[in-house]
């Protein structure tokens, strides 16, 4: 996931790993995608500061800092989704954040993905 190299990368170097991303062998077949892809991660990119805010203020004694990287990552995205891509519905944000969390995190990477989620999920709707 391109998001996930922001952990590890100078925002001055992202340009050069969305790059990299893109000519990876295992993401050959992409170049359809790679427009909406760069935009996603760019919008979501925009919002990190907002995004992470939110997180810190609905985890209770956990912050961004303490979050692994993997969750960290499947959270900032979902949460992205629901608040501000009218696309993706909240529930299929939520979904694919537990499966990717379990898929690429902890054996409990899933559980506190769902969690912390759940803490966002607009009433009513």
């Amino acid at each position: 996931m391109l998001l996930f190299r922001v952990e590890f990368n100078a925002p001055e170097d992202m340009p050069e790993q969305v790059k990299l991303f893109f000519e990876d062998e295992e993401r050959s077949g992409m170049e359809n995608f790679a427009d909406a892809i760069t935009q996603k991660y760019q919008k979501v990119m925009e919002k990190l500061p907002e995004l992470d805010a939110l997180l810190n203020e609905k985890t209770e004694k956990w912050n961004t800092k303490r979050i692994g990287k993997v969750e960290l990552t499947v959270l900032r995205l979902a949460l992205f989704e629901m608040m501000f891509d009218d696309t993706i519905p909240e529930g299929v944000a939520i979904d694919e954040a537990v499966t990717i969390a379990k898929k690429f995190g902890q054996e409990s990477s899933g559980a506190f993905v769902n969690g912390v989620l759940a803490k966002f999920v607009k009433k009513g709707e």
